[in-house]
């Protein structure tokens, strides 16, 4: 075995770990609970083959079924997709999508624009401090919003998370209340040519929009600390488009381009001229500045793409990342803040037994399927009571 990850590798790898690690039973538990009351069957996969091989349309009716495909096909890559109204491997033109997990993707390449630490596909401990804030924000909201139960998150395995909420009624939205949900959950709008990218209105903000800034501001000082996000001209000059009023964006220029490059200096100094200003001036076009500048650096930034599109596939839980080996576990929202990148199991440390990582990752390894099972144990006793009450409302009449 390797002893550091070799992608040219991985077909001769991915074999040994779906037969010893990927836990293939929680996992068909899981989708049929999703697929109720489909059979398994009907649940669509893809598999991403060496060579970047693409194969949709995929489907298994239990384990023994998913077993077989993945010693036969070994994909490098496992995407979920919708329910459908038929096996979607012999009906595929002909079927109609009946449910799907409302699912939610958070990317750092979508934190670019303010991200000053990595770029693109790199990531670090202080970027991920973002996606700690989108898994917080998120799950709040999703539970005490809208009441769901049954979330599943994941890592990616490089660079970011996903969010499958599984409760009946996330499942059976339509189109519309997906869209309705993440225009809910999205207060950051505009492409990149728009310098302010939220705005705040009324004279009271909503109660998940305060929760959320007070969820931010947990993390805001440290964030402004390691990103530094006012340091340099380049940055300052981001701060100084986002201030609509040009008499206080005149003074806050004049005051803080005198200041020794310390962001998080800066910010309080900001902070201190945009109370003084609002004391002599009619503030209500930047009654929420602070707010809104808050949010614009640290709010989740959704792909609603991925929540909007009933039929969107996502990557499955427990999935090797072909680039970098890590595996896509699954992870408790409590803990994220505590989730180091390095500690993730990785394909060939778990496969190495004289890998030095190698205790520690089937460690991480175990714990990452204990959560996993929990919220499965949690989504079937939801599903059997909910079947249940159906039917003695169904006796009753």
């Amino acid at each position: 075995m390797a002893k550091q990850y070799d992608e040219g590798m991985l077909s001769d790898m991915l074999p040994i770990y779906y037969s010893r690690h990927f836990p293939q039973s929680l996992f068909c538990r899981w989708l049929s609970c999703g697929n109720y009351p489909q059979p398994l069957a009907n649940r669509e996969l893809s598999f991403t083959l060496a060579d970047d091989v693409y194969l949709r349309y995929l489907s298994i009716s239990n384990q023994k079924e998913l077993q077989t495909l993945f010693q036969k096909k070994c994909p490098h890559k496992l995407d979920i997709g919708p329910v459908y109204n038929i096996k979607p491997s012999i009906g595929r033109h002909d079927a109609i999508v009946l449910a799907r997990e409302l699912v939610f993707d958070i990317d750092l390449t979508d934190y670019d624009e303010i991200r000053t630490c990595c770029q693109e596909a790199n990531v670090c401990d202080k970027c991920w401090r973002f996606m700690v804030i989108a898994c917080e924000v998120i799950n709040t909201a999703l539970k005490e919003d809208f009441g769901f139960q049954n979330i599943l998150w994941v890592f990616s395995g490089r660079r970011g998370i996903h969010c499958w909420v599984s409760d009946h009624d996330a499942r059976t939205l339509d189109s519309p209340g997906r869209t309705a949900v993440a225009d809910y959950l999205c207060l950051i709008t505009g492409g990149d040519n728009q310098n302010k990218k939220v705005n705040l209105v009324g004279d009271n903000l909503h109660s998940s929009i305060r929760r959320s800034i007070n969820i931010i501001d947990k993390y805001f000082n440290i964030i402004v600390q390691e990103q530094e996000f006012f340091s340099t001209k380049e940055g300052l000059s981001k701060l100084l488009r986002v201030i609509p009023d040009e008499t206080l964006r005149k003074q806050t220029e004049e005051t803080l381009d005198k200041l020794a490059p310390s962001s998080l200096e800066r910010w309080e100094a900001f902070i201190q001229i945009y109370n003084q200003f609002c004391k002599h001036n009619n503030v209500r076009k930047i009654k929420y500045l602070i707010e809104e500048i808050k949010i614009q650096y640290c709010y989740p930034r959704l792909d609603v793409h991925v929540t909007k599109g009933f039929n969107h596939l996502l990557k499955s839980p427990f999935s090797i990342h072909p680039k970098t080996g890590k595996v896509s576990v699954v992870f408790k929202p409590e803990n994220i803040n505590s989730m180091k990148l390095d500690s993730v199991p990785t394909i060939h440390t778990l496969l190495d037994d004289s890998a030095k990582e190698n205790t520690q990752h089937e460690a991480n390894m175990r714990t990452a399927i204990k959560s996993f099972q929990e919220v499965v144990f949690l989504l079937e006793k939801t599903e059997a009571l909910r079947r249940k009450t159906e039917t003695s409302i169904s006796l009753d009449f």
